[in-house]
């Protein structure tokens, strides 16, 4: 069973910054082989993807966010980070971390919520204009 985390939310004035943090603990599993994502759902609406990183900590991001969040990684610490920055009221909404488990390193790519087999209970992002 892979447990995962988050932390870091909370209210922001349009234009602010935050950073997301993701603690994964597991027995089973090394983490730096995993892929890990952070996702985001706002009320009425479906959870999607926002950046994934790989075990090779090569990127991805939706096109909403890139070049103004970064996703990495610490293997050491079991842990992945979010930066937002230039943060917009369309960002709010409840973010969350998954992880994503291959039987070798994992390098997939994808934003895809249903390739994720693991999840954070999410933190709250409130973007205020």
């Amino acid at each position: 069973q892979v447990q995962l985390v988050e932390s870091g939310g909370g209210s922001v004035q349009a234009g602010g910054a935050l950073r997301l943090s993701c603690v994964v603990s597991n027995d089973a599993y090394a983490y730096n082989k995993f892929c890990m994502g952070w996702f985001r759902q706002a009320p009425g609406k479906e959870r999607v993807g926002v950046a994934v990183i790989d075990a090779f900590s090569r990127t991805e991001y939706a096109e909403s966010v890139a070049g103004r969040f970064t996703i990495s990684r610490d293997n050491a610490k079991s842990a992945l980070y979010l930066q937002m920055s230039s943060l917009k009221p369309e960002d709010t909404a409840r973010y969350y971390c998954a992880s994503l488990y291959m039987d070798d390193y994992c390098t997939s790519l994808t934003l895809q919520r249903s390739d994720f087999g693991d999840w954070g209970p999410g933190t709250q992002v409130t973007v205020s204009s």
